[in-house]
């Protein structure tokens, strides 16, 4: 990777750093890489297919399961260029203007993912709890209304962190210690007064790390106090079992999603290896992982998947 001085440059560039340590096997390191994005996309994308084409997945549960394949999409493709460009090709220098980009994207995509994970516990909560009433509160005027709100919530929380950035003169180490450009990663290299960014940061994370899950928490309080008042121990096993690739998916995300955000606050002085490792399980966990989980737990989804594929197969 070239030397880069701290003089601020126009045109202005970032330099993008792989695995630390191990830049001598990043041809080989690419190797497993390339594999789970391929599982994230092939996967991802079978889902939308099966729910596209079977009639009887055209139901809330489904389209809000299509909206968590779609965002995991979006994450894998605004990491995998610049990641799979520094394995294969040792490129490791990005814009200025790409890498607001790439945070947009980024950081868009992965409270989006959180937003859908909680609509996504209202609809357990809904089917278990108010099942008489299912189709009447989640009608499919409702659930493109939570969608507008989903992505509406997301492009406000990340909008006004890019602003706070752009007004950053950076005049120290151009060089980023990941393979793709994150806020937090960003405003370690600014030169100017980072407070403001820092608070808002911690409150954008509070808003998404503590406030989603506290209410999807809520949402399966609420179900398991509804599950316990049912007569027997057959009905209360299926309705966990409903709610059980939710639950999956909730803890895939935020588990990691903690782990960075702590790594970034407290461990600072961390090694490098170190917060690479968690941000990609991070970024990488959740799009990899809902796919196989879904389509594992999920009856329908497994249903739809072997359809498509004699489908393949005959023609």
């Amino acid at each position: 990777m070239p030397e880069v001085n701290n003089i601020t440059q126009n045109p202005f560039y970032f330099f993008l750093t792989g695995i630390p340590g191990f830049e001598a096997f990043h041809i080989w390191i690419s190797i497993p890489f390339c594999c789970l994005y391929t599982i994230s996309i092939v996967g991802n994308i079978t889902i939308l297919t099966v729910i596209r084409i079977e009639p009887s997945l055209h139901q809330p549960m489904y389209l809000f399961l299509s909206m968590l394949a779609l965002t995991d999409l979006g994450l894998t493709l605004t990491t995998l260029p610049t990641v799979m460009l520094i394995f294969w090709f040792d490129i490791h220098k990005i814009s200025f203007e790409a890498c607001f980009a790439q945070v947009f994207f980024l950081h868009g995509f992965s409270f989006m993912e959180s937003s859908v994970l909680l609509a996504m516990s209202f609809d357990c909560y809904v089917a278990i709890c108010r099942p008489l009433h299912y189709a009447t509160i989640l009608t499919s005027q409702v659930i493109c209304r939570i969608g507008f709100a989903i992505i509406c919530r997301c492009v406000l929380a990340v909008l006004p962190s890019l602003f706070l950035l752009k007004r950053l003169p950076f005049c120290r180490s151009h060089i980023l210690s990941h393979a793709y450009c994150l806020h937090p990663d960003m405003i370690r290299l600014a030169c100017g007064d980072i407070r403001f960014n820092s608070w808002y940061g911690f409150a954008l994370g509070l808003l998404i790390i503590v406030m989603d899950p506290l209410l999807i928490m809520l949402s399966y309080t609420l179900i398991l106090r509804s599950i316990l008042g049912r007569a027997t121990w057959t009905e209360r096993f299926r309705a966990l079992n409903n709610c059980l690739s939710h639950i999956l998916a909730v803890l895939v995300l935020y588990v990691p999603m903690v782990g960075l955000s702590m790594t970034h606050r407290f461990a600072k002085h961390a090694s490098p290896l170190v917060h690479v490792i968690i941000a990609n399980i991070y970024l990488l966990a959740p799009p990899v992982m809902n796919p196989i989980i879904y389509s594992v737990k999920t009856k329908h989804i497994r249903q739809g998947i072997f359809h498509l594929l004699f489908q393949m197969k005959v023609h």
